[in-house]
């Protein structure tokens, strides 16, 4: 039996991951590096490792692969801030210290996310410069993280842990404030590690200044 050749120049798709996978990943990175109109199904084809007739067939059209990626990405970040949403909920029962506490480390989590994930911030940074174009995702994709602290910190007035006349702006401001670190931490090179440390300290005491001491 004769063995298909690879295409010269063709990198080898990674056996390991569904191909749908492979394809969201390169096109993640792709289109957080390029943006919407510089990247091509044949990028993204070429740097999976697969033909154009596959990212097609997983994927359909490059709008239905840009929203996919979106969508990828949004179900990764949901799932760790509603674990860490439904901890600080619980949390509130045990007084207005715990509660602090709780908020203190949901936003470790989300600094952890998107350090561990900066294609994430450049994604939607490449799409808010152009903020008329694809403005459906941050309804689908943006929005409901928003609401979700929000409710939260909504929540944690309700119960007395804290004063909060304008949740759903103190949402949005950590949120910028995080991306805007990860852009400063990509760029800090060789100085990362203590870009990473101060905005760490930073926006920990940004909480205690808001908000009160978390307690020990």
């Amino acid at each position: 039996m004769t063995i298909p050749r690879r295409r010269p120049g063709r990198p080898r798709r990674d056996e390991k991951r569904p191909t749908r996978e492979v394809v969201l990943t390169v096109a993640t990175a792709l289109f957080a590096q390029r943006g919407f109109d510089a990247v091509g199904l044949r990028d993204v084809a070429a740097a999976a490792g697969v033909d154009v007739a596959t990212v097609s067939h997983h994927m359909g059209t490059k709008a239905q692969l840009y929203d996919a990626c979106f969508a990828w990405v949004f179900a990764a970040e949901r799932e760790v801030l509603e674990a860490a949403a439904g901890r600080a909920r619980s949390a509130l029962a045990g007084g207005p210290e715990a509660a602090r506490r709780a908020l203190h480390d949901l936003v470790d989590v989300f600094v952890d996310f998107l350090e561990d994930r900066p294609e994430t911030t450049a994604l939607w940074l490449r799409r808010w410069l152009e903020p008329h174009r694809h403005a459906d995702l941050d309804e689908r994709y943006a929005t409901p993280l928003y609401h979700l602290v929000a409710e939260l910190l909504t929540a944690a007035a309700s119960a007395g842990a804290l004063v909060e006349p304008t949740p759903h702006i103190t949402a949005r401001s950590l949120v910028w404030a995080v991306h805007g670190h990860v852009v400063a931490s990509q760029a800090a090179g060789a100085a990362a590690a203590r870009e990473q440390r101060e905005f760490r300290s930073f926006v920990h005491h940004f909480l205690d200044r808001m908000y009160g001491p978390a307690g020990p």
